[in-house]
């Protein structure tokens, strides 16, 4: 205790300098999408159930085999998070089979107004364009690791969910296979 009484203070000028955060921490959420656009999210409501505060409603509705939303049969119509019941403790991160929810490196998420801090699925999917001007932070978000990381195909866990397709979707087949006369 003695050794860091001689020494000056380290003061850093918030918010202009923001402290490095540890590799672990968990700030807002953020849902993602696959390459092409389809969501990630299928709808399981796994992230639901693991919320010990009960901060995440999802309805899941049955995918457009026409124009489908997501990768699974199912996708989540409706995708809420109630941002001040949330504890930040990451169950619903390591509870989703596909990786489609993650906590990010954003933690500035003060407002004014209540229902700022219940973070719909459009927020959630592209919080650039939706996210409350007072909680979204370009700078912190851009450093994100998960924003720029790249994924194997073999470790893309959402690959599991690409062998499915929603009902009465027409099976369609790499060109190299259709006219094989075993296929």
């Amino acid at each position: 205790m003695l050794r860091h009484a001689a020494q000056p203070p380290l003061t850093l000028p918030y918010p202009e300098v923001k402290r490095p955060l540890p590799p672990a921490f968990r700030g807002r959420h953020r849902l993602y999408r696959h390459e092409d656009g389809l969501e990630r999210c299928i709808g399981c409501e796994l992230c639901a159930s693991a919320c010990p505060s009960s901060a995440i409603y999802v309805q899941a509705a049955d995918n457009d085999a026409a124009h489908p939303v997501s990768t699974g049969e199912r996708y989540a119509a409706i995708y809420e998070i109630n941002m001040i019941r949330c504890i930040f403790c990451g169950y619903c991160e390591e509870a989703c089979p596909v990786d489609a929810i993650r906590l990010g490196p954003e933690y500035e998420l003060a407002d004014f107004d209540r229902s700022d801090f219940v973070y719909t699925k459009d927020m959630l999917l592209d919080p650039e364009k939706h996210a409350p001007r007072r909680q979204y932070h370009a700078d912190v978000d851009q450093k994100d690791p998960e924003l720029h990381r790249e994924i194997p195909e073999d470790q893309d866990l959402g690959e599991v969910y690409r062998t499915h397709r929603p009902l009465g979707a027409p099976i369609t087949r790499p060109p190299e296979e259709e006219h094989h006369p075993l296929a």
